[in-house]
């Protein structure tokens, strides 16, 4: 007696729901390790759109994967016509002169936030990620980027390489709004 085979489509239905468990399971792990602040405070004021949008720099981060090796940090974003947000973070990989890695994706706010909170994907639009706007300058100048974790934390500037005591202020601001700032990894520029 021949042993029943299991048909094509049975066979592509198991295999994509094993794939989809694999894909959940490893965004669960979180590569950036422990957490920096475990009580992370909600946006501090909103934020407004039109004055957040342009070029900034990274002034620190937590390490992460997605950003190993990166030097001269930039993030742009860019409102869309739909109402959502082009977002491209670049970096140089290896030094400030090595060569350059962009990345591309896209924001959408999060209603009820007063702006300060977004949803952003690089991967298409199933995975998105809380970006939340903890804190930043009257005038824009500076703000601190965090999400519900307390594993990713970024301080980005309008400049490059801000003057001394603004790094300090805002590595105090950070460790104000609860986070390890032992865990802090400065960014090189040129």
């Amino acid at each position: 007696m021949p042993v029943p085979r299991p048909s094509i489509l049975r066979v592509s239905a198991i295999a994509l729901v094993v794939g989809a468990v694999c894909v959940l399971g490893a965004c669960a792990l979180n590569p950036a390790g422990k957490s920096g602040n475990t009580r992370v405070p909600e946006p501090a004021k909103p934020v407004d759109l039109s004055r957040y949008l342009g070029r900034w720099y990274e002034l620190a981060r937590y390490e992460n994967g997605f950003e190993r090796d990166c030097e001269a940090v930039t993030a742009e974003y860019t409102l869309r016509d739909d109402g959502l947000i082009d977002v491209i973070n670049s970096c140089h990989k290896g030094g400030v002169g090595g060569p350059p890695d962009a990345s591309k994706g896209r924001a959408k706010i999060v209603a009820g936030s007063g702006d300060a909170k977004l949803k952003v994907s690089f991967f298409g639009p199933f995975f998105f990620g809380d970006y939340w706007v903890l804190d930043h300058a009257d005038d824009y100048a500076w703000s601190i980027v965090g999400e519900p974790s307390g594993r990713y934390l970024w301080i980005l500037t309008r400049e490059a390489i801000p003057n001394a005591s603004v790094k300090d202020a805002l590595i105090e601001r950070v460790r104000a709004l609860g986070y390890d700032t032992s865990m802090l990894r400065m960014t090189r520029h040129e």
